[in-house]
């Protein structure tokens, strides 16, 4: 008889607009895909909004970056090649283009809510980033919001009726809370089996350290 495979539950903070947030949760598979049978996971996304005060029309990215951060054009342009240069290498396209634009995430949330408790938030979650860094699509918008739930397979009437009426509004802005609490300030974040904190978008090597760490202690 095959002794079944450890299951240890994954907790991702992250943004829709956050790059490095696709990108590590791609290492993040790529590391689960060389432990293979080792190891179940289960996945739980988390709501953190980069620019919470960020108006429905957005602001144009790289000036958004040059007031965030004091990134300057060349420096934002290398940091464009660099990203779509990772992304392409984990199976990604990212469509960065002159002009792009940052938007409000917090109705994103909302229906990335909803989706966890249709057992498809992994799927509308890479939806999404798809939404942005592919499609060059607003994440802010209610019909790109609805084709994003409908490529992920969900209903899109009820999608719709999600963000119309708000009803997760107070659930999403309590989760946000806890993990501000919890010392989240940045995203990715990756918390394993409730226990170990991963910062950023970390090589696969080291997902599968800590992985096997906690199988280890588990087995134990």
């Amino acid at each position: 008889m095959m002794a079944t495979a450890a299951a240890l539950r994954i907790d991702i903070v992250s943004d829709v607009v956050c790059p490095w947030c696709i990108v590590g949760f791609k290492q993040l598979q790529r590391a689960l895909e060389q432990l293979g049978d080792e190891v179940e996971v289960e996945l739980h996304w988390h709501p953190f909004e980069l620019n919470p005060q960020m108006p429905t029309e957005g602001q144009d990215l790289r000036e958004h970056m040059g007031q965030k951060y004091g990134t300057t054009v060349a420096q934002s342009q290398a940091a464009r090649q660099r990203l779509t240069e990772i992304a392409k290498s984990l199976g990604v396209e990212f469509r960065l283009y002159d002009g792009m634009r940052i938007y409000n995430t917090f109705r994103a949330h909302q229906l990335l809510h909803w989706a966890g408790e249709q057992g498809k938030q992994t799927d509308l979650e890479l939806a999404l980033f798809e939404s942005y860094f592919s499609r060059q699509e607003d994440v802010d918008d209610t019909d790109v919001l609805v084709a994003a739930a409908a490529r992920a397979g969900l209903d899109e009437e009820e999608a719709r009726a999600v963000l119309d009426d708000g009803r997760y509004v107070d659930s999403v802005r309590e989760l946000q809370r806890f993990w501000l609490s919890k010392g989240i300030h940045a995203v990715p974040s990756f918390i394993l089996d409730q226990r170990y904190l991963i910062p950023g978008a970390q090589d696969p090597e080291v997902f599968v350290t800590a992985l096997r760490k906690l199988l280890e202690e588990k087995a134990a």
